[in-house]
């Protein structure tokens, strides 16, 4: 077999895979019902979904004998940014407490940045009440 024929069975394949990740996750993202749940399915299942599409593509145009530098850095843009994304998200769900909140860690109180002055979360009482 020659490399190209190679090349679009492992694209295939990509595809294939791919495109299963991401119905993974979208069934996650639709079945959980907590923020933090959901938040879950799609980042963690998404990313090797969406870089297995990338790799199909990239190992197609290989195929067709072209090269395609793109997927490269879609992939490395994505691979970056989506657990930063993810955390913020996280980050501002434990704020808001619309969420349980991690336990307190044995005598270590800069591990988070839960810790507020007392006054603040007086005033967000208030505002909820």
């Amino acid at each position: 077999m020659t490399g190209q024929i190679i090349a679009t069975y492992a694209a295939a394949l990509s595809l294939l895979i791919g495109s299963g990740f991401i119905m993974v996750g979208v069934i996650g993202l639709l079945k959980f019902n907590d923020p933090m749940t959901r938040l879950h399915a799609p980042t963690k299942v998404g990313t090797i979904g969406i870089g297995m599409l990338l790799l199909a593509s990239l190992l197609h145009s290989y195929a067709i004998g072209g090269s395609s530098v793109h997927e490269l850095l879609i992939m490395a843009f994505l691979f970056v940014t989506a657990p930063v994304s993810a955390n913020f998200i996280a980050k501002v769900n434990i704020h808001q407490r619309s969420c349980s909140t991690p336990p307190e860690p044995p005598e270590d109180d800069t591990w988070s940045t839960l810790n507020s002055p007392e006054g603040d979360v007086e005033d967000r009482a208030s505002q909820k009440g």
